[in-house]
């Protein structure tokens, strides 16, 4: 088997429609893992519609939750018997062609461990909003945080395909909060022997709903993810790279991160709640310490709020 692709199932509402893109695929060579995290919804019905044996249904005994769906994203990699790995978003699609592009970027690329593809944004009618950005076909891994944490790119767990040996190797996708950065910190955390391969055709559609993780959730796991991500990205640079290029590269990460950190935070601060600004402010204030919060970086959310206030996106 090449390819399992694994969907940790939770919502019906886009499910059929995502599965059946997987089932669409030109390349045959792969197999379905559908995990229901003890859904109240009827995953049953939807995953049983479809007659193949192409598709292997397991159920959780207890739901992972959002909080901690990193344990369902390895538990459906636990159930792999691909070579490659792809996790699906049970909202999301495939182009038919997705894995026959990975097929040719694998050839031409035989060590990585990660590879990647642009993406469509779609919205609930799967109408396409946006397009995600353009990449070198290869770049090492200092490339890759470089661009992410200057928010120059946006990242999909489903826009990638790993090798699975290498997920297993490093214990799986990187467990945070909500998933609150896993996606970003899992690739690094793969490409930072081989680099990464990219293919600049779109054959992956993210869907953006308001169903969505990340448009909710408990706020306070998002400032734990914000904080665990810059730490990790602390960690990573104290290593100086062999390769020359690389080097120049960390150098332009460490001079970063803080800043990427602090925007980060402060964004999770001011969308937290539609909250009046000097209720926002007094809130936040209570935590500043647990979160190493500076009183400039909640006047300055509480100055997005009031930007906000004057579009009429928050109750006085």
């Amino acid at each position: 088997m090449k390819y399992t692709i694994g969907i940790p199932a939770y919502k019906v509402t886009f499910l059929k429609e995502c599965i059946q893109s997987i089932l669409d695929q030109t390349c045959r060579d792969f197999e379905v893992v559908v995990v229901n995290d003890a859904s109240p919804e009827d995953i049953d019905s939807v995953v049983k519609s479809f007659n193949t044996q192409r598709i292997r249904y397991y159920t959780n005994e207890k739901n992972f939750g959002a909080e901690n769906v990193v344990d369902n994203w390895n538990k459906c990699l636990s159930y792999a018997k691909g070579d490659f790995f792809i996790l699906m978003g049970d909202d999301d699609k495939m182009a038919p062609d997705y894995l026959e592009e990975f097929d040719s970027l694998i050839e031409k690329y035989p060590k990585c461990g990660v590879y990647h593809c642009r993406t469509v944004i779609i919205d609930e009618n799967s109408n396409a909003v946006q397009l995600t950005d353009p990449r070198p076909e290869f770049e090492s891994v200092y490339d890759t945080i470089l661009q992410r944490i200057e928010e120059k790119r946006l990242f999909f767990i489903s826009d990638y395909v790993y090798r699975t040996s290498t997920l297993r190797a490093n214990n799986g996708f990187f467990k945070l909060p909500l998933a609150w950065g896993s996606d970003d910190i899992s690739c690094y955390i793969a490409a930072t022997k081989n680099g990464i391969a990219h293919t600049n055709k779109p054959v992956f559609m993210y869907r953006r709903n308001s169903q969505t993780i990340s448009t909710g959730g408990n706020i306070y796991l998002k400032m734990d993810g914000a904080l665990a991500e810059e730490k990790w990205l602390l960690e990573f640079v104290e290593t100086e790279p062999e390769n020359t290029s690389d080097k120049i590269l960390r150098q332009s990460i460490m001079r970063i991160i803080r800043l990427y950190s602090q925007k980060k935070k402060i964004r999770t601060i001011y969308a937290s709640e539609q909250l009046h600004p000097l209720s926002l402010i007094a809130k936040w204030f209570k935590r500043r310490k647990q979160y190493g919060l500076s009183i400039d970086e909640l006047m300055y959310a509480a100055l997005m709020r009031i930007k906000e206030s004057r579009k009429g996106k928050y109750e006085q």
